[in-house]
């Protein structure tokens, strides 16, 4: 008999999930009635403001992002206490680390890794016994200072003045903000997994275990990012996997199928040789595929449901794809019913209608040049895009 469970007899489970993302908005989730999505309906008149107002009533996640460790625990012990009493459970994202974001559009955090972790201690405090989601650093695994890539290549975040120190620093500081977190009787946390488009599932696998991901429920993807369920669903699947097979089976991570090989990453049809390369590993290193105790993903559905853009050809050196990219819709609704055992939940975790920054495209600026504009600042409203994400939506959202 083999040692392990194929994986098309798995994908039964995930066949429970509707493809077009029909699953109702998950009632227990917390719908804060005080987020920005409702700033901006209490601010903005006409059709601005009656968008404003229709994202302000489905779930997405608070953002905490600075603060002394007294004032983030008093505004996340303020979420928290507000979800109970509604009986939901709160989505809280923890983005404070230091050298967030690479100094790009978001960029920011904590002075050093000691004010860090006293933030999240605050943080912590702030949750308490209650129930809660962390979604713990957001590219806190994907953009890491003077990291060293599994093939030995030094990646770009770079900063001035830090050296190859800057990554230790880095796992140093997830490693202790998982301490912290990961003892919350009622918290499910989630490390940083990056999404379909972006690293190999070996890559990040590596990054996840050297960040402690065993003592967390697993990894988010997507997050602020518009890839598809259709790519996503199966890349959550093969990062669990690729974990249970470096930490079980004594795999080397550089070993672990991806969405670049034996796949083609523009051919979705490819994609099972992946799935087929999975299968003969567990088989080869005598490990069980076991989904119900391997590492859960987290998937951000609230910008993908036309999935990711394609820039028109030559056009630009650098198109930034992630960064307010034209013609995309809401996704998925917020649920933690999924059907399929690797995923816990589709998640609105980038607020939709908050701008991701100025993008220049490499065109320096101030405008986008693909839309014509000058964008919001990170963080801020952005009605044009949230007019054009609800138009958008696949499946379609109710306008009244």
């Amino acid at each position: 008999m083999k040692a392990f469970a194929p994986l098309a007899a798995l994908m039964l489970a995930a066949l429970c999930v509707p493809a077009s993302g029909e699953a109702p908005t998950e009632k227990r989730i917390f719908v804060d009635t005080q987020g920005s999505a409702a700033q901006a309906a209490a601010r903005l008149e006409g059709q601005p403001g009656r968008d404003a107002l229709l994202l302000s009533r489905i779930a997405s996640a608070p953002w905490l992002t600075d603060g002394t460790p007294e004032t983030v625990q008093a505004k996340v012990r303020d979420i928290v206490d507000r979800a109970a009493r509604n009986g939901q459970v709160p989505v809280l994202v923890a983005y404070n680390i230091p050298f967030r974001d690479c100094a790009l559009y978001s960029a920011g955090g904590a002075a050093d890794g000691e004010a860090y972790l006293s933030w999240i201690q605050g943080f912590a405090a702030g949750v308490g016994e209650r129930e809660a989601i962390v979604i713990l650093e957001p590219d806190g695994l994907g953009i890491v200072p003077w990291n060293t890539t599994l093939a030995g290549a030094v990646e770009n975040c770079r900063p001035e003045g830090q050296g190859p120190a800057a990554s230790d620093a880095r796992y140093a500081q997830l490693r202790g903000a998982v301490a912290v977190l990961a003892t919350l009787p009622r918290v499910r946390l989630y490390l940083d997994g990056t999404g379909s488009s972006w690293l190999a599932p070996g890559e990040i696998a590596s990054r996840l275990i050297k960040a402690d991901v065993a003592r967390t429920t697993g990894f988010f993807l997507n997050v602020s990012n518009f890839e598809s369920d259709e790519r996503v669903v199966p890349y959550a699947r093969w990062v669990s996997d690729c974990i249970a097979l470096v930490t079980r089976g004594r795999l080397d991570p550089r070993e672990c199928p991806s969405q670049y090989a034996p796949a083609v990453f523009a051919d979705h049809s490819t994609w099972r040789a992946t799935d087929a390369a999975y299968d003969r590993l567990f088989e080869k290193v005598g490990v069980k595929r076991d989904p119900t105790s391997q590492k859960h993903a987290v998937i951000d559905t609230s910008r993908n449901g036309r999935g990711s853009w394609q820039p028109p050809a030559g056009k630009y050196v650098d198109a930034e794809v992630w960064c307010n990219p034209p013609g995309r819709g809401l996704g998925r609704r917020p649920t933690l019913e999924t059907g399929n055992p690797y995923v816990d939940g589709f998640l609105w975790i980038k607020i939709p209608g908050e701008s991701d920054g100025a993008c220049h495209r490499g065109r320096g600026g101030p405008a986008d040049p693909e839309r014509g504009v000058t964008a919001p600042p990170a963080g801020s409203w952005f009605a044009e895009q949230a007019r054009e994400l609800i138009e958008l939506a696949n499946p379609p959202i109710a306008e009244d």
